[in-house]
């Protein structure tokens, strides 16, 4: 009885050695631990994270009477486990739609790891979206590949690839996208990461989806001297890693549109989230002339701003919710790398989402700022004052998920009212 006692505490304590300093098999454990986390997320009638309570009732909301003009392109997640990509009017009515089933689009995907491949709808969630100047739009399947679809559904191509959080079109046309690479043999030049290894990729498309350029993340930590930056979420004792050690989600670049300063025309703009890192590099050279890492804690969505500043998403997923944290739309000037606060919540107005969120600048100078988790997006002007909300309302009492929500000039409503979409 004594042995078979001992037996015990010891494997509790190697157990807690191997979740602290994740030793063999952390990274076996982690893997089954996202799996199971998979099947229960789409287990039939789990509404998992993708819905979360709410006690507000209508679809649209002007607190101040103010109603701007414009039209909304919403991503995110409806009733019924349904995938939403709709265009919305200012007091929250459906104005378009695009049919995005995943079982209907790429039902014969065999680009994918087996544990990737949805089983059950809605199989994903859309994490990155551009709409064109004709109605098409772009979309990405999140790690699961990116879809162009005309006006009215039809399927132009899809790009076997798996790319993940944003799409940025440049001053050429060209597509700009997170990719992840799942290898599932050892790197030689990245000795301590574990198999399988997630490489954090940069995918430069042409319009007619033929990927052109792929540049490693990790290529281009190490080439520019931060090897080291691989390595913040190594276990302390084994020194390896595993899992999900950079989580790019978003990749930009600086437009002729402005004014040049300290980014130049093609810079390239990245976010890595789990190391609490922006950065800039030269497209040609690849060289980094801007790294800032912390300041702000899992940040979403960096956007240029000027020749010389960046707005970001600063989540700030500091600890448990009863922490009482807000999340935090902030600016940084890149001469200067100071961080300045734009907005934030407060107790009587909470702006809170751990994962997910954007923000757009809008011609107007007020700010749209996608509230993720909480399902919802609002703006607000020059004095932090809220004009606008929109709330995902899926159900009485119930909120969908929003990945992105994006400002519309009013003049797309002619392009969607002359749509002869099931004629």
């Amino acid at each position: 009885m004594v042995l078979l006692l001992a037996g015990f505490l010891l494997a509790f304590v190697y157990g807690v050695m191997v979740v602290r300093y994740r030793l063999f098999p952390y990274a076996a454990v982690e893997q089954v631990e996202e799996a199971v986390q998979w099947m229960v997320d789409r287990a039939p009638g789990n509404r998992s994270w993708y819905f979360q309570p709410t006690t507000r009732t209508e679809k649209a909301y002007a607190p101040r009477g103010e109603r701007p003009d414009g039209l909304n392109l919403v991503s995110g997640m409806g009733s019924d486990n349904r995938l939403l990509l709709k265009v919305v009017d200012m007091v929250g009515e459906l104005v378009h739609e695009w049919p995005v089933d995943w079982f209907d689009i790429w039902a014969d995907a065999d680009h994918l790891p087996p544990d990737a491949v949805p089983k059950t709808r809605p199989g994903t969630h859309l994490h990155g979206t551009w709409l064109l100047p004709d109605g098409d739009i772009l979309f990405n399947f999140e790690k699961q590949g990116t879809v162009r679809m005309g006006l009215c559904g039809e399927i132009r191509w899809r790009l076997p690839y798996q790319t993940h959080h944003a799409i940025h079109i440049d001053d050429d046309g060209y597509i700009w996208l997170p990719g992840l690479k799942t290898n599932l043999k050892p790197m030689p030049d990245y000795p301590a990461h574990m198999v399988p290894i997630r490489e954090q990729t940069i995918i430069k498309v042409s319009q007619e989806g033929e990927i052109l350029e792929d540049i490693s993340v990790f290529d281009l930590l190490r080439d520019n001297g931060y090897r080291a930056l691989l390595h913040m979420r190594a276990s302390p004792l084994s020194n390896t890693i595993s899992g999900d050690s950079l989580h790019l989600n978003d990749v930009e670049v600086f437009p002729n549109s402005m004014q040049e300063g300290f980014f130049k025309h093609g810079d390239v703009l990245i976010s890595l989230r789990n190391i609490n890192s922006v950065i800039v590099f030269d497209q040609v050279t690849h060289r980094i002339k801007l790294l800032k890492i912390g300041g702000f804690t899992r940040q979403h969505d960096p956007d240029f701003i000027d020749g010389n500043s960046i707005m970001l998403f600063d989540n700030n997923n500091i600890g448990p919710e009863r922490f009482g944290q807000q999340s935090r739309i902030l600016m940084l000037d890149a001469s200067s790398n100071q961080l300045s606060v734009l907005y934030e919540g407060t107790k009587q107005d909470p702006f809170y989402t751990y994962i997910l969120g954007k923000q757009q600048l809008l011609d107007n100078g007020h700010m749209l700022i996608t509230d993720s988790m909480n399902g919802r997006a609002f703006e607000v002007n020059q004095d932090s004052e809220v004009v606008w909300e929109y709330i995902n309302l899926v159900e009485e009492g119930v909120v969908g998920i929003v990945e992105g929500v994006t400002r519309l000039p009013a003049s797309y409503r002619q392009l969607f009212a002359a749509a002869a979409c099931g004629e």
